[in-house]
């Protein structure tokens, strides 16, 4: 069983490499907004705790959020993907123990190394399709006809709000200063394994392919 980290600032496609990891590997993705989502109607005692955190508009704590991994990785499964966490050094430490205490461990943490305004230009030119999901963006993949998608034929072409230049600077900034501290801790650890985020989806599920070795 392989557990790993995808690390890298919004945008750098953590979301993209996790889907190819689920289908080529059989391995779960646990992303933190999805596992709160999720716990909200689940019914569960940690469920309950989450919706009664998040209903008085309070800031779920970090002991939440390991024990709703913990309650997935109980589960079992053929390797794990910790897709938004951890965040921060404490954060760390704590999934880090919680590996240890069942005899599991972490065995890669991918680096997904961007440049800030290679990465601000792809991200504020997508678009998708509102009805099929597909992906566009104004330079490298246009629709075939403007304002309508290739895939389906939908006019429902939408771009997300926050993707414009000033919000996602601010928030790469926010990334660099409050999860930049793990690249260090992981590289002490001899953990972290940088790959290039900004090259094609492919090319980088190759270079992860690498990494982790046979499936």
């Amino acid at each position: 069983m392989t557990n790993i980290i995808l690390l890298g600032p919004p945008g750098a496609g953590k979301g993209t490499q996790a889907r190819i990891l689920v289908e080529r590997r059989g391995m779960v993705q646990l992303s933190t907004g999805d596992m709160l989502r999720a716990a909200q109607s689940s019914g569960t005692e940690m469920g309950l705790k989450v919706a009664a955190v998040m209903a008085a508009g309070q800031l779920v704590t970090d002991d939440i959020v390991i024990g709703l991994i913990e309650e997935q990785l109980a589960k079992g499964g053929s390797g794990f993907i910790f897709d938004g966490f951890p965040r921060t050094l404490p954060q760390a430490d704590a999934l880090g123990a919680l590996l240890e205490g069942r005899g599991d461990r972490l065995d890669a943490v991918i680096e997904m190394k961007v440049d800030p305004d290679a990465l601000v230009a792809r991200i504020t030119g997508r678009f998708t399709c509102g009805n099929c999901g597909e992906v566009y963006h104004d330079q490298t993949k246009p629709t075939a006809r403007p304002g309508v998608c290739d895939v389906c034929g939908s006019t429902d072409l939408r771009r997300r709000a926050d993707d414009n230049e000033e919000s996602l600077r601010k928030r790469l900034f926010e990334y660099y200063q409050k999860t930049s501290p793990l690249i260090g801790y992981y590289y002490a650890k001899g953990a972290l394994r940088p790959v290039d985020g900004m090259a094609e989806p492919e090319v980088v599920a190759a270079e992860i392919a690498k990494i982790l070795g046979p499936a």
